[in-house]
Formats: C-alpha cells, structure tokens, sequence
C-alpha cells in the first residue's frame, strides 16, 4: 500500500512538473513574440493567435501589418529558437555523460565547422542555386561530411575511446574552418558581413515550411538519447563499469556521436552557429535535479529552448531595429555562466 502511495505521488510531481514546465516554456515563447522593434501587447499576440486558430471566435483590433509580423516573422523565429536551443541543449547533455568531460558541447566534433564551411559555401561561391533553402542544405551537407571525417579519422587512428575522439574532433574542426577561412578570404569582400553574421548565429530566416525538418530530427534523436539514459548514466561512470552492465563503450560512444551530429547538423543549418548553450544547460539542470541522465536530457532540453528563445528576444531588443547576432548573446552569458561557476567551486 505504501508503494503504490509513493509510487501516485511520483506520477504526480512527474505531471506537475511537466505541466510546469510546458507552461515556462509557453509564457516565455508568447512574452518572446511581444518584443521587438515594434512592441506588440501580450493581448494582442494571443488574440492574433486564437483568431489564426479559430478564425471569427474574437473580434480583431490589430492591423494587418501586425498580424503579419506576428504570425510570419516572429512566431517561426521564436518556435526555431525553442527548437534549437532544446537540440543543443541535449546533445550537450549526451556528449557530457558518454565523454565523461564536463566541456564536451555540440560543436566539439568539428560539426558546427562543417556546417559553417557549408554555409559560406553557398553564400560566397555557389548562390542561392536552390532558393532560400540553399545555405541550410549546404550547411547540413558539410555538419555531416565533417562528421564523417571526425569517424574516418577516429577510425584511422583506432581512436575508439572518449579523448581520442574529442582529438579528432578538434583537430577536423581546425582544418575544415581553415578551408572555410580560405573560401571567406577568395570570395566576394561584399558579401563576407552576410558570412559573419550567420557564423554567430542568426534565427531572422525562420520560415514556418522550414521548422518541420529541425522538429522532426529533435524530436527522433531526443527520443532515442533519452530511451538510452541509463546506459549514458553508466558510460559517466567509466568504460569499464559500462562494460560490466552489458554495454560496448566503443560502439555505444559512436552511435550517440552520430545522433548527436545529426541533430547539431539540422540546427546548425537553420541557426547558424551558437555557442555555449549546451555546454552551460546540462550542468545547470544538474545543479536542479541531479545527475541522472533521465532527468538531465529532457530538462537540458527545456532549459535550452527557454533559454535561447529569451537570448533570441535579448537580441532583437538591445540594439533595436537592428537585430545582434545570437551568438554574441549566448556567448556573453556563458562567460559570466562559467566565471560564476568557477567562483562557487572555490
């Protein structure tokens, strides 16, 4: 009887919190639409959206143009947002637990350098050949071709266990942003602030026709990390202990890499690169709710998307009309995220 009683009350704090947790993040999504150049009241965000909803349930009292900029600029922006930085931020847990390095982060394998390598690709030299889609194919295309190369190399140098990896990781990453560099350097000197601008993460192209693609690949690649959260708590604890558990530390470790420079391919391609969001969500879950991977990946996932949709609003703000690069927003906060990190463990 008692356990079924404590079992009730586990159900329901897990239902609390995932009723709270969808409220966090739909409050700060409406409250994200509101601010901008133009200033729009939350009033008027929810009644465009309801009336886009259920067409003729309210009386509208807005004008077109903002209507317009509701539903066709900034709603997909804040959405990409909140699929973004929930994909950053779970990767960033995955390659934490299976790395055992507390600095592992979604661009440590080289994948966000293949995607800018992509990107200026496409900007620089190819053009916009298959229309406003062309730099996210092209970036996705050099996300996983770097990728590749990280497990071509690894494979190469048998370099099967955690170091090693984030090694070829770092060292594909410096030689593919030199050939990006060398691209930026031949290309049109016009056209390189477009370049710089995407390379510190912009979420200003969102498109609703776009925002299925980094859905659908968050939502697969979550689903699986997440259904393998007890071998990732094991593989913390060492190769050995996982070995003891059934588990092959060298196989499992490439999987998740590979899942996880899927995702980070897919966001990278329709953000641009943005720092530090999953290096600082996991450990700030961590601090919340613990170690265990079950609860860290879903909640790196939460505070990822919260966090980069209120970064994405910062950007839009603080120098309005004119919108900062995202990662200029992140990678300030995360500074001042590790330098208060570093000051509580001393």
């Amino acid at each position: 009887m008692a356990a079924a009683t404590l079992s009730s009350r586990r159900v329901s704090l897990r239902l609390s919190l995932a009723f709270g947790a969808a409220a966090i993040l739909l409050l700060s999504a409406i409250v994200a639409v509101s601010v901008g150049a133009v200033p729009i009241p939350l009033a008027t965000v929810w009644g465009i959206a309801i009336d886009r909803i259920a067409p003729g349930l309210i009386e509208p009292d807005w004008t077109t143009s903002r209507a317009k900029i509701v539903m066709e600029i900034r709603f997909p922006r804040t959405l990409l947002a909140g699929i973004v930085g929930a994909g950053l931020g779970v990767v960033g847990a995955a390659l934490q637990a299976v790395t055992r390095n507390p600095l592992s982060d979604p661009h440590l394998l080289g994948i966000s350098s293949g995607g800018a390598f992509g990107a200026i690709l496409a900007l620089l030299h190819v053009g916009m050949i298959l229309g406003l889609l062309t730099v996210p194919i092209f970036a996705f295309i050099g996300a996983m071709a770097a990728t590749l190369l990280v497990l071509a190399v690894a494979r190469v140098a048998s370099a099967t266990s955690a170091d090693r990896l984030v090694l070829a990781g770092v060292a594909v990453s410096f030689v593919v942003m030199a050939a990006g560099n060398a691209l930026i350097l031949i290309g049109d000197p016009r056209a390189t602030h477009t370049v710089v601008f995407w390379m510190l993460g912009g979420l200003g192209l969102a498109q609703w026709t776009h925002l299925i693609w980094p859905l659908i690949v968050l939502l697969s690649g979550g689903a699986w990390l997440w259904g393998r959260a007890e071998a990732l708590n094991a593989m913390s604890l060492g190769d050995e202990t996982a070995a003891t558990l059934g588990i092959n530390p060298g196989g499992f470790r490439m999987a998740v890499f590979v899942v996880c420079a899927l995702i980070t391919g897919v966001m990278v391609a329709f953000s641009g690169v943005i720092g530090f969001v999953g290096l600082m969500m996991p450990h700030l879950v961590r601090l919340v709710f613990g170690g265990d991977n079950a609860r860290v990946l879903p909640g790196s996932a939460l505070f990822g998307a919260v966090f980069l949709i209120w970064a994405d609003a910062a950007a839009r703000v603080l120098l309005a009309p004119e919108d900062i690069p995202i990662g200029i927003v992140t990678g300030l906060c995360g500074g001042i995220f590790f330098i208060w990190m570093m000051a509580r463990r001393t």
